[in-house]
């Protein structure tokens, strides 16, 4: 019976997830939020979250306990210094974990793991700065719509698909015109 064993193996050796594990917090703690299957977010949240209440303490014992199991010292300053502030009133739950579907090649179920409260941050950032150019224009007697600001989003897997298909559907029919405008072409030529 495997009762109270909570470990996630991932299939690799204990060396291995441990590395593995390291480096997706590292990633999460880097980009805020980062893509991979669902088995190793799910392990990662484990992992970093208890890295974030560590950080928490703010002393020197647990910043080198952070240290032995990132290995980095600007991540460790990172966690530290920006990450563990911001949760200083938070009891757990630093880090969401969003489903996103199967992946092509192998359909192995994907997810995002991205940490709760920052994902906001580069929004609100991007909207400040549209507004910001909305304005200037304004004030230069420019009557131009504003712009929508481009934010990377990771499509749900049923719009890839049906963008995909649209691609699809539009890519032939110009072949095929092609072709028909090089035979009709061709036949001017002749005759």
């Amino acid at each position: 019976m495997r009762h109270r064993k909570t470990v996630h193996k991932l299939g690799r050796t204990a060396a291995h997830r441990k590395a593995l594990l390291a480096n997706l917090s590292m990633a999460l703690f880097k980009q805020k939020h980062i893509k991979t299957t669902e088995a190793k977010a799910k392990a990662a949240r484990q992992f970093t979250e208890k890295l974030i209440t560590l950080a928490k303490k703010e002393t020197v014992h647990a910043r080198r306990i952070a240290y032995s199991r990132l290995r980095d010292r600007k991540t460790v300053q990172l966690l530290f210094d920006e990450i563990a502030p911001r949760f200083a009133d938070r009891n757990g739950g630093y880090t969401r974990v969003i489903k996103l579907g199967q992946r092509h090649g192998d359909a192995a179920p994907m997810a995002i793991l991205e940490l709760v409260g920052f994902e906001t941050a580069s929004k609100k950032k991007k909207v400040k700065e549209e507004k910001a150019k909305a304005a200037a224009a304004a004030a230069e007697g420019k009557a131009s719509k504003p712009k929508k600001a481009k934010e990377k989003t990771d499509d749900t897997p049923e719009e890839v698909v049906q963008e995909a298909a649209a691609e699809k559907e539009t890519e032939p029919a110009k072949k095929v015109t092609k072709k028909k405008a090089v035979k009709e072409k061709s036949d001017k030529e002749k005759k």
